[in-house]
């Protein structure tokens, strides 16, 4: 079967390998569509440590069921459209025995750790999918990275009373914009692009910034009369943003980091106890939070088509990671099969 594989940086192209075995408790999934990336990007560009190349890469998948093997429950049937959890567990790590399994110390995520979707078929077990015929197909490709979005609000404890300042809206933080949204928190946007924080606006935040333009500190001692968010959030991956999510914290608010540094930060850190800050990681989503977007989207219909830039044949697939990197603007490409 073909696959589209990341040979090495800024090399993208088809290949054949091998179509997968079906085992006990598994479901082989005909991939309808994938949606590309951050760390796909990353892989591409050669700036995802995560990563050993050649890869396959995709963990953002909503495909249909072709065939269940033994053991598999019969309301897994042929011809259910279903989405893909794409995370591992060990299930004896701390992660795991805490309950919190989305941060598995072993964990091999499609794509990453392990080849991802971005192929004819996969293989996985049934209590990776999720079924749903309610959705749109392409919306499908969704659920897992607003997810992640979705994830980070609930680390962050976000509630109705709460002001926030999301960094970066690309399409993990326009989960974060839409989870505290939906907690009825109030919600600052920040982004370089004035498409993005209009997309953001669009899906409930009340003030944008431009950061290209605008002074951001200054912006948000204004909007909270100098007393800082509730809740800053960090989805960009940069140290100047991972330090400024620290300035923008109000005394005893918390700060969460969604995307990751691809450098040393160094930090100032007498602002960590004199603002007593809570600082946290958030990593990956739980099926609760799967769930939770999956109930959103089923609300808003199509409005969600906004959240989609660019769907791409999968006959084209070699050209989706080209594209997305000549164009930063966009929020998110999706391969349809």
């Amino acid at each position: 079967m073909k696959a589209l594989l990341i040979e090495s940086e800024g090399i993208s192209r088809f290949t054949d390998v091998a179509r997968p075995q079906l085992g006990e408790g598994d479901v082989r999934i005909s991939i309808r569509h994938v949606g590309i990336c951050g760390s796909d990007l990353n892989t591409f560009r050669g700036l995802n440590p995560l990563v050993q190349l050649p890869r396959i890469p995709g963990h953002e998948i909503g495909g249909e069921i072709v065939e269940t093997g033994a053991g598999v429950p019969p309301t897994y049937r042929p011809g259910q459209r279903v989405i893909v959890l794409p995370y591992t567990s060990c299930g004896t790590c701390s992660s795991c025995r805490k309950g919190r399994v989305n941060a598995c110390r072993y964990n091999r995520t499609l794509g990453v750790q392990q080849d991802g979707g971005l192929a004819e078929e996969i293989v996985l077990p049934a209590e990776k999918l999720i079924l749903n015929d309610t959705l749109e197909p392409r919306f499908l490709a969704l659920v897992e990275p607003l997810s992640v979005g979705f994830h980070a609000v609930a680390r962050g404890r976000v509630s109705a009373s709460d002001r926030i300042v999301v960094l970066g809206c690309g399409m993990i933080g326009m989960g974060v914009v839409i989870g505290a949204v939906a907690r009825g928190a109030e919600v600052i946007a920040v982004d370089l692009s004035p498409e993005k924080t209009a997309l953001a606006k669009q899906f409930g935040a009340r003030h944008t910034i431009d950061a290209g333009t605008e002074d951001v500190v200054a912006r948000i001692v204004e909007l909270t009369d100098d007393q800082g968010v509730d809740v800053a959030f960090e989805a960009v991956g940069l140290p100047e943003t991972f330090r400024q999510a620290i300035d923008l914290a109000g005394f005893c608010g918390r700060v969460v980091y969604v995307g990751y540094a691809k450098a040393p930060v160094s930090y100032q850190t007498q602002m960590f106890n004199l603002k007593e800050l809570d600082i946290m990681g958030s990593r990956n989503a739980t099926k609760s939070d799967f769930d939770a977007v999956i109930a959103y989207l089923e609300t808003i219909g199509d409005r969600a088509a906004s959240l989609i830039s660019k769907v791409i044949p999968f006959t084209d697939a070699e050209s989706a990671l080209p594209f997305w990197d000549k164009n930063r603007d966009v929020l998110k490409v999706i391969v349809e099969r």
